[in-house]
């Protein structure tokens, strides 16, 4: 072989990883954790079985995080009536009263958790970087994790197959 193939191959090899890490598939139990809502709604992983649920990590300060928003109503419009459930984990270091005004003035119609000390985080793998996504199957299995904002189409093609499983 010709001596640049291999650093091509390599070059190629970091960008598969990239995309891979950027949305990984794969199968997983759900941490077995409570959210607490805005409006103070304790929702256990147990009353998501039978639904399909993002689960969306964000904060007001991330630009990303509040380009997607949008979108992440839009989805939940979309898919809700099928038994689709949105939960946007606001990030420990979020001040309370900045969620609260912009789930409010966005009028979010997903519920809106809050992680104080960081226990959601740290219980889905230690996410740390905002936005972080999971799509969780009727079983309770995280069967995708997506790092940044999604690809939409993507994500719908993937919420369309997972809704479409028996529970």
């Amino acid at each position: 072989m010709k001596k640049w193939i291999y650093p091509m191959l390599a070059v190629a090899a970091a960008a598969i990883g990239l995309l891979l890490y950027n949305a990984t598939v794969y199968k997983t139990i759900t941490p077995e954790v409570a959210f607490v809502t805005i409006k103070g709604e304790r929702i256990s992983v147990g009353d998501l079985r039978g639904k399909v649920t993002l689960v969306n990590f964000w904060a007001t300060d991330c630009a990303i995080c509040v380009r997607e928003m949008p979108q992440l109503v839009e989805t939940y419009r979309k898919y809700q009536s099928r038994g689709f459930e949105t939960i946007a984990v606001a990030m420990r270091h979020d001040p309370p009263n900045y969620v609260l005004a912009y789930a409010e003035k966005s009028a979010l119609p997903f519920k809106v958790a809050f992680d104080p000390v960081g226990d959601l985080a740290k219980a889905f793998g230690e996410v740390k970087l905002t936005p972080t996504t999971f799509i969780i199957d009727k079983r309770g299995h995280i069967v995708s994790r997506i790092v940044g904002e999604p690809d939409f189409k993507k994500l719908h093609e993937l919420l369309e197959l997972k809704l479409a499983e028996a529970g």
